[in-house]
């Protein structure tokens, strides 16, 4: 579905998206009696799955690859294909594209201003990717001509966004995807948000601020409260956000962690730190402070925290129409392996009986040291946190 698809089916109003009431149908009572009175249809509980994904830094590195896996095309696909599986099986799968997209025929560049080939946005919507939150320090990069090609390249691939905007009216419009639960009945509008602690020392052009979406808890509430008023009924927040390169979530994390307790405000997955950090339930919602790179070409052999990452996914359980509340987390640690370049989740590349040694032992170790990071403010000891591998 198209970004335009997505924004007019958020126009929905809550009213139109409330399930109705059904009601048996009456008995003719041939006897003379009263008819019975006719019960509710009891409601039987759906559940609802979303994973999020960690940073999407195209590095050189990165992009040469790609174009290794197409011939000399870019083909962005093969570097995610060993989480694909696990993105499809998830009801909606939203990763993090931290950088801006270049002309198709570049120049391309990165760290420290990207300019990432737009090709990019195909191989995320091959590997089972709906859609991507663009708000992060990067999203100026290229000004304004990036911040449109990025959201051309999602909108062309038939990926949603959230957190920067061609036009004031799109920034207006919070993100909404109609997802189909995988034991069915109606689609539920499920709200994507997407906000940045800043952009490197860019601005957006004057008099369109509202390009790109800066950490304001007050905006942040204002837009969950009108995408539940549009019809959602689980609202995700993206948050670029911590310190570089530390496992521990910092003073401004923890402060802002509270915005899960809203009403409006379901999940918070955030990106930023470059390595894992911890997850924890607040109010009964989940917090995720930082999923680590999914793919990046930060790092160097042997062993780099800046290679691991999780995809984290979280189950919603539908108590009553309309009304849903999160329960499992699931963590899969992934890992950014290196000749070919390519994503790795761990726990299925452990259950393969021919995983040589020497990668178990590598593998098995990154996963020790995730399983760390995300227990840091004690997760493992809620009853709905797992980690797989």
């Amino acid at each position: 579905m198209t970004r335009t698809g997505l924004r007019i089916l958020s126009l929905l109003t809550a009213a139109t998206l409330a399930p109705t009431a059904c009601s048996a149908p009456r008995v003719e009572n041939t006897a003379g009696a009263a008819p019975p009175t006719p019960s509710p249809t009891a409601h039987v509980p759906r559940t609802l799955s979303v994973i999020g994904g960690g940073d999407v830094l195209v590095h050189a590195s990165v992009w040469e690859q790609a174009r290794q896996n197409g011939g000399g095309e870019f083909d962005f696909a093969p570097l995610f294909s060993g989480i694909s599986p696990a993105l499809e099986g998830a009801d909606l799968a939203l990763c993090h594209l931290e950088v801006p997209l270049a002309p198709e025929e570049g120049p391309f560049s990165g760290y420290p201003v990207f300019s990432a080939p737009p090709q990019v946005a195909q191989g995320l919507a091959d590997s089972g990717y709906d859609g991507c939150s663009t708000a992060s320090n990067h999203t100026l990069d290229n000004g304004e001509a990036g911040v449109v090609r990025t959201l051309d390249a999602l909108e062309a691939a038939g990926l949603g966004a959230a957190g920067s905007a061609r036009t004031e009216q799109e920034s207006r419009d919070p993100q909404i995807y109609q997802v189909e639960p995988a034991d069915g009945g109606a689609p539920v509008p499920v709200a994507h948000l997407s906000y940045t602690y800043g952009f490197n020392g860019f601005l957006p052009p004057e008099g369109k601020e509202w390009m790109a979406d800066l950490i304001d808890e007050e905006a942040i509430r204002a837009e969950a409260a009108l995408a539940r008023e549009l019809g959602a009924q689980i609202v995700v927040l993206s948050m670029h956000w911590g310190t570089e390169y530390a496992h521990e979530a910092d003073g401004f994390q923890l402060e802002l962690s509270d915005l899960v307790a809203s009403p409006d405000i379901d999940l918070i997955l955030g990106h930023h730190a470059h390595v894992v950090q911890s997850a924890e339930r607040i109010g009964g919602e989940w917090v995720v402070y930082g999923l680590g790179n999914q793919v990046a070409g930060q790092s160097s052999p042997p062993i780099d925290s800046r290679r691991e990452g999780v995809l984290a996914r979280v189950e919603f359980t539908e108590v009553e129409p309309g009304v849903w509340e999160s329960s499992a987390l699931e963590m899969r640690p992934t890992w950014v392996a290196l000749g070919p370049l390519r994503v790795v989740d761990l726990a299925d590349e452990l259950a393969s009986p021919d995983l040589p040694g020497h990668e178990r032992e590598v593998y098995r170790a990154a996963v020790e040291r995730i399983t760390g990071y995300v227990d840091g403010l004690g997760v493992s000891g809620d009853p709905g946190f797992s980690m797989a591998g």
